[in-house]
């Protein structure tokens, strides 16, 4: 099964590379962007069978390596 993690700051931390992004755009001309956020996908194939026993599995990797949950918030996806 291909699993995908993707990982953003919770809101109220501040994303100093989002900020800088958003700045870039509007100096580039894109003025109307506001509230970028910047984030990671992380993707991997794993060895399970069943999609709900992978995908616990994959959030249990979250909590424990993948994601700082102390900042960071996560969604998994599984197909």
């Amino acid at each position: 099964m291909r699993a995908k993690v993707h990982v953003f700051l919770k809101p109220g931390v501040l994303d100093v590379q989002g900020k800088a992004v958003e700045a870039a755009l509007h100096g580039l001309g894109w003025g109307d962007v506001e509230g970028v956020r910047v984030g990671k996908t992380i993707e991997f194939d794993f060895k399970g069978a069943d999609a709900a026993e992978t995908e616990s599995q994959v959030k249990a990797m979250c909590e424990k390596l993948l994601a700082n949950t102390v900042i960071e918030s996560y969604r998994v996806e599984v197909a």
